[in-house]
């Protein structure tokens, strides 16, 4: 026989390592086909706002995203909600999780409320592939006449 304890300190190495250089996901509560951009914030905000492709308003609070936390918000009820955000805490930041059908005077719309009630509403977009930001317009080659042959 054969002590384990050596084995067993490796393989809880391992779990440490796995654990610390991996990244923290963190789940969408509600499916929305974000558009893309090349540039990313560090920051995670606290309060969100989802929109889907039905044009329906999901408010959020707290780090937790669950189904549970995820609040109807009617058009009329967003002024006063960003008024409570920016009354609980001025130096918060809102991100807007927009659906990329929803049209984009809507969007203005709600970086306008939020600017009016002194909140700093960020867009949420995923990440682009990294060859999407340096993709160049692809050009046509020059067509080449074929050589004429000698008699």
């Amino acid at each position: 026989m054969f002590s384990m304890a050596s084995m067993t300190d490796v393989i809880f190495l391992l779990l440490i390592f796995f654990m610390v250089t991996s990244t923290f996901v963190f789940p969408s509560a509600l499916e929305v086909n974000l558009p893309q951009s090349g540039q990313q914030t560090a920051l995670k905000p606290t309060t969100r706002i989802y929109i889907d492709e039905e044009m329906n308003m999901f408010a959020t609070q707290g780090d937790s995203i669950s189904e549970g936390a995820l609040v109807p918000l009617a058009a009329e009820q967003l002024e006063p909600f960003m008024q409570s955000v920016q009354a609980a805490n001025p130096q918060e930041f809102i991100a807007l999780y927009a659906d990329e059908a929803v049209p984009y005077g809507r969007i203005v719309d709600i970086l306008d409320k939020g600017s009016k009630c002194g909140l700093k509403v960020v867009l949420a977009t995923k990440p682009a592939s990294a060859n999407y930001a340096t993709q160049q317009p692809v050009e046509p080659a020059p067509t080449t006449q074929p050589p004429v042959p000698n008699p």
